[in-house]
Formats: C-alpha cells, sequence, structure tokens
C-alpha cells in the first residue's frame, strides 16, 4: 500500500469516527430526554394519567327525566306523564351473521320490516356501548312477547321511558302546545344547555314558552366497558330530577264549555247553509287578568306528537284546509263588528260632544253622500241614546257620534284599552291587531296598488321596449310608441281611480265607527278591553301560569297580577257604558233572546262583522255579574251570521260552566266553589 492510500484511509476513518461519535451523542441526547419525560411523567403526572385512564373506561347512558305536569286552577291534571316502553338492543361485539337470528326474531315479534331494524342497527353515529332503539312506544302484548323470550334474544331490552299524556285530548291544544324531537335550530340554539339529538322539546303553546322550566334534569347509568368499549359492569345510577308543575288560571269546566260550544255553534251554522269552518273564544278574570279560557276551533290532539308518530297522520294535520294548529285567540285579528261600539260610545262621551241625554233620531238608515241603511231598515229605532244605542245597536247612532268626533279620538280610545296591541300573553306568534289610522289606510292601499299594477307596468316595458328599439322606420317606431302610450293610459287610469283610496274619507270614519274597515283585533283583545269596562277601568295584562312549583311542592316562582294602566276615562262614563251593555240581555235588547232565563244577570254586545265575499262572522261580548263583575268573555264564530244567534250561545254556555249553573256528574270540577 503506497503512501497516498494510507493517507486517505487513515482520513476516511477520522471521518466515520466523528460521525460515529456524533450519532451516539445524539442518541444519547434523546434517550436522556426520554428518560426525563419518561420520570417526569411517573413522577408528576402519573395520578393525571390515571385518572384518565379510568375515565376513558367509563361510560354514561342518560336517563329523560319525567317533564313537569299541568294543572288548571282547581287542581284538574291537564297534562301528566305515563310509561313508555321502547325496545333497544345493545350490541356485544356479535357479527353481522351472529345478530341475523336476532334481528329475524325481533321483526316477527315487532311486525316490522328486518331491513328497518339493520338501519338502526348499522347507524354509523352509535358506539358500541350505547343502545339503539329499535322500537318506541310499543304495547304491553309486545313487552310480554320479548320478556318471554329474552333468552333468544341477547342484548335486547326494554327501557321505560316518561311520554307525555294529554288526557282529554285536544281540550286546551293550543294553550297547552305539544312536544316532540329538539329540531335542529333549536339544538343549535340551546346546544349550551344539555340539550341532545333525541332529547324532547316544547314546540308550541305552553310547552315551549315554559320548558325550561318544564324539562327536569337528566339522570344517568354508569358502567365500565373494556378494550373493546364492551360493558362489563355497572356503576351505579343517577335518577333523573322531574320538571316543575304549572298551575295554570284556566277553569277547565269553562273551557271544555267553551271547545263544545264552539263545535256546536259551527256545526249548526253549516247545517244552515253556511260556510263556517272556524271559531274561538276567550274569558278574563276582570278582578286580575287571570285568563280562564282560551279556546280555538278546530284544535289538534297534542298527544299523536308525544309517542311514535307516522308521518301521515302528522302530515294530514299539518295539511289540512281547517288550520287546526292556529290559535285563533291569539293569532288571528278579526274586525269586531258592533262590539267595537262601547270604544265609539267612550270617546264621544269622553269629549264632550255628547252627553247621557243627547239623543240621535233613527229612521232606519243614515245619509252622507249616498244611504247608509241600519240593521233594523226600512224600520228604524226612533230617538236614541248613547245607552239606547248599545242596547239595540243602532248604527245611526254610532255613525252621527263618529262623524263628530272623527277618527284620531276612536283610534286614541282604542289604543288605550288595549287593542291593536299584543297583550303579552305567554304565547308565541301573538298578532298585533290594528287600530285604524289615516297613514296605515294609505300604506294597505299603496301597497295593494303596488301589487296589482307594477306588474303590469314592467310587462308592458318588456313587451314593447324591445319592440321599439329594433324598429326599422321611423314610422314603424312611432306606431309601436303611440301603442304602448295608449296602454300605459289605461292602465294609469285605473291605477288614479283605484289611488283616490289613499287618503282617509269620511266613509271611512263610519266604517271605523262601528267596528268595521280596518279595524282588526283578537278575541283576546276584545275580551281584555271588555274586562276593563267591566273592572271600572283597569286593564291588567292577560296572563295563563299562576304558579310554578318544584316536583317536591315547593313555590318556584308565583304570578301576581300585573296592571299595565289605568285607562283615561272617567267612572261615569265606564258606568253608563255598562248600564248600556246591561240593557242588551234585558227585554228589547239584540242578546235578550238567548239570556231571557239566565239567572245570572249579564252585561253583553252583540256583534255581526261583514266579511268580503264570505258570509258574516258572528261575535259576542260579555260580562256578569252586571254588580261586582267577575268574568269577561268575548267569542267569535267564522262566516256563521249574526253574533246573536252564534256567538252568544257560546258565551252562555261559558257562564253556565264559571257559575256551575250545569255541572255534569263525570266533570271533575264538580261541586268545586269559585276562585
Amino acid at each position: 500500500m503506497d503512501r497516498k492510500t494510507a493517507d486517505r484511509n487513515a482520513t476516511d476513518r477520522k471521518v466515520i469516527n466523528k460521525k460515529l461519535n456524533a450519532f451516539v451523542a445524539v442518541m444519547l441526547l434523546i434517550f436522556l430526554i426520554l428518560g426525563t419525560r419518561v420520570a417526569y411523567l411517573q413522577i408528576f403526572e402519573s395520578e393525571r394519567y390515571r385518572t384518565l385512564a379510568r375515565e376513558n373506561s367509563l361510560r354514561l347512558i342518560s336517563i329523560a327525566a319525567p317533564r313537569g305536569e299541568v294543572y288548571d286552577r282547581n287542581g284538574v291534571k291537564l297534562v301528566g306523564n305515563r310509561p313508555l316502553y321502547n325496545v333497544s338492543l345493545v350490541k356485544l361485539g356479535q357479527s353481522k351473521e351472529d345478530l341475523e337470528p336476532l334481528v329475524q326474531r325481533l321483526s316477527q315479534i315487532l311486525n316490522r320490516d328486518p331491513e328497518a331494524i339493520w338501519a338502526r342497527i348499522d347507524d354509523p353515529s352509535l358506539r358500541r356501548y350505547e343502545r339503539i332503539r329499535i322500537a318506541k312506544d310499543v304495547p304491553l302484548e309486545i313487552v310480554s312477547q320479548i320478556e318471554e323470550n329474552a333468552v333468544n334474544l341477547p342484548g335486547v331490552s326494554i327501557e321505560l321511558e316518561p311520554m307525555r299524556e294529554y288526557p282529554y285530548d285536544s281540550t286546551l291544544a293550543h294553550v297547552l302546545g305539544y312536544i316532540r324531537e329538539i329540531q335542529p335550530k333549536q339544538l343549535e340554539q340551546y346546544n349550551d344547555q344539555g340539550y341532545r339529538m333525541g332529547d324532547q322539546f316544547g314546540q308550541d303553546g305552553l310547552e315551549n314558552t315554559f320548558e325550561q322550566y318544564l324539562r327536569g334534569e337528566k339522570g344517568a347509568v354508569q358502567f365500565e366497558v373494556d378494550a373493546y368499549d364492551r360493558p362489563i359492569r355497572s356503576l351505579g345510577v343517577r335518577e333523573p330530577i322531574p320538571g316543575n308543575d304549572l298551575h295554570l288560571t284556566i277553569d277547565y269546566r269553562v273551557q271544555a264549555a267553551a271547545e263544545r260550544a264552539l263545535a256546536a255553534a259551527v256545526q249548526a251554522a253549516q247545517k244552515t247553509g253556511k260556510e263556517s269552518r272556524a271559531a274561538s273564544a276567550v274569558a278574563i278574570d276582570v278582578r286580575n287578568g287571570e285568563v280562564l279560557a282560551l279556546a280555538s276551533y278546530p284544535a289538534y290532539n297534542p298527544g299523536m306528537f308525544a309517542g311514535d308518530v307516522r308521518a301521515a297522520e302528522a302530515e294530514e294535520v299539518l295539511t289540512s284546509p281547517d288550520r287546526p294548529f292556529i290559535n285563533r285567540a291569539v293569532q288571528s285579528s278579526y274586525p269586531p263588528g258592533s262590539s267595537f261600539k262601547m270604544i265609539t260610545a267612550i270617546a264621544a262621551l269622553e269629549s264632550g260632544k255628547i252627553t247621557p241625554e243627547f239623543t240621535v233620531h233613527d229612521p232606519g238608515y243614515y245619509w252622507l253622500e249616498r244611504m247608509y241603511t241600519c240593521w233594523t231598515y226600512p224600520r228604524g229605532h226612533g230617538n236614541v241614546n248613547v245607552e239606547k244605542g248599545i242596547q239595540v245597536s243602532c248604527n245611526t247612532f254610532f255613525w252621527t257620534v263618529g262623524k263628530m268626533i272623527g277618527p284620531e279620538l276612536i283610534a286614541k280610545y282604542a289604543t288605550d284599552f288595549g287593542l291593536g296591541s299584543k297583550t303579552g300573553i305567554e304565547l308565541n306568534w301573538e298578532a298585533s291587531g290594528v287600530v285604524p289610522t289615516a297613514e296605515y289606510k294609505r300604506n294597505v292601499v299603496q301597497a295593494e296598488l303596488d301589487r296589482r299594477y307594477n306588474p303590469q307596468f314592467e310587462a308592458l316595458e318588456k313587451e314593447y321596449g324591445p319592440l321599439i328599439e329594433s324598429a326599422i322606420t321611423d314610422e314603424e317606431k312611432g306606431r309601436l310608441t303611440r301603442e304602448m302610450q295608449k296602454e300605459r293610459a289605461r292602465i294609469q287610469a285605473q291605477y288614479d281611480r283605484y289611488a283616490w283610496e289613499l287618503t282617509w274619507r269620511d266613509y271611512d270614519t263610519l266604517n271605523m265607527s262601528i267596528g268595521q274597515g280596518y279595524n282588526a283585533y283578537t278575541p283576546l283583545q276584545l275580551a281584555n278591553y271588555v274586562a276593563t269596562i267591566a273592572n271600572g277601568g283597569t286593564l291588567y295584562r292577560p296572563h295563563l301560569v299562576r304558579q310554578i312549583t318544584s316536583p317536591s311542592g315547593e313555590m318556584v316562582y308565583e304570578y301576581q297580577p300585573e296592571v299595565l294602566r289605568r285607562v283615561s276615562v272617567s267612572d261615569e262614563n265606564l258606568a253608563i257604558v255598562r248600564k248600556g251593555m246591561s240593557l242588551v240581555t234585558q227585554h228589547g235588547g239584540t242578546g235578550f233572546g238567548v239570556f231571557w232565563d239566565f239567572p245570572v244577570p249579564t252585561a253583553g254586545k252583540t256583534g255581526t262583522a261583514e266579511v268580503v265575499g264570505k258570509d258574516n262572522n258572528g261575535i259576542y261580548v260579555a260580562f256578569a255579574p252586571v254588580e261586582n263583575p267577575e268574568i269577561a268573555i268575548a267569542v267569535i264564530v267564522e262566516n256563521a251570521g249574526q253574533g246573536s244567534a252564534t256567538g252568544a250561545p257560546v258565551a252562555k254556555e261559558m257562564l253556565k260552566a264559571y257559575f256551575d249553573l250545569d255541572v255534569q256528574e263525570n266533570d271533575p270540577r264538580a261541586g268545586r266553589v269559585n276562585q
């Protein structure tokens, strides 16, 4: 070996030694770091990771809590809970082949397609230890069959879950509402409050607005699982805590009477050829604003959503042309007809434009550029003062005083009595109603003008614009332009003719003064306005919940009457209006035919409101007793005819129930004392 080769080999060895030393140093450093980390974890973090490992082997299965129950003012249970039997399966590591016989047995017992059961079992979102719900709300005979075949159904169990029960079917449906599985948007909104998919959630009515009180606190079963997520042993149960109970202001007997009478009124109207399909009624305690009854017809059975509701059943109710989900007592606004005349009377008396002795001679009509006929035409009511005007519902009297005082004053007192404003009751989707004003009319008419004529103007431009632009000769262009201008003038003439309505006219005042025209109020607003007249001028906020109590009976919350305001009307003028309403049920009054034999002195006002293109709405408002009033009522029967024939009988049935004048033996409130 020559010297040059020896030097090169020595250099290579030095390089290799350096690399080897660097590698050994790096390895020593890595082992030092790992050793330090292991020592740190063993010494300082051992308890933490021991806890994590232990928690990783623990699983929780939540237990649904019973929702709080709901009672009427006298302790009648309106909503409760009943046991719901569900069939569940826990996979214990079996293969699909192992599960095949079990699925076949279940499909036979449950009378279900095996594919539907497999779809549940193969849900990728489920973990091995979780129960798979195969069937919900199964009958007891199915439960018995599963228990008898338990040996051949490994992993199958019967779960007991509380289910909402509405013992009176559709009674109070619109007040109580219903529950169903929480919807995605609701879950997103309430996710931080412990809700999960599959949880029950109030969807409407008090079930929704008092969800946080009613829901309860979930319980849980804790157990240990092995490395394959298979249950090993149970570690205990935390029992669920039921939700709080609601005690309502509702009087079940008055509510039930209202619902029966509304259905009867609609059916009776239909037999006479009327197109009536719906109705509503409200009763309020005039002394504190407590709602005694709030009924809307037709209704639905909220219990249908508590169990395993079939899509076809739900679709039938949801798409019904009768729209049973609408709470007409709160969500629908109606022209009040003559039930509004007390507002016009109060406005006239308070303005000083008339006195109690002021009279109008009614020949059966009123003349303002044309003849407006009173409902007795061609007969008239003769000389009419304010009390008689209310008693006989004389349109001529109220047209006269309405024209004297003007729409602004009428609107002022309507607003003061809470008409045209949401009451703030504990229900969703409450309508505001409308107290007519010149501005409101202008906006409504302008919107209708835009809806009707803007498309016509746009279509004209769309049709003629391209033709004019593409015209070859000036003669053709001129002809097309003239045609377009002529058609535009025709449409504009129609627009201008209807635009005359943009301005408030005297006939609008006449309509307003007798509760027609743009007047629109909910039955709840009408009942509350009558309650305010009855109690001497105190406008309360209507409410449905008296108390909330815990499962142990402790008071969680107690509602107190809330005074919105004292109306700006003198006691003397309110007394005059009350006297006129009391005459309605006496001889000569429009309500005498229904109340002539009623043992409790009552006051009322009939109303027959015109509906364009349909039969009139029948309306009746009332309070009783005449002295020291307790209850106020408003009834509207849609498209049924006169209020004296349709609305008044409903109010009578409600008053009979309130005063215990017709107690049935099987009624849960028989023999109760009014509170």
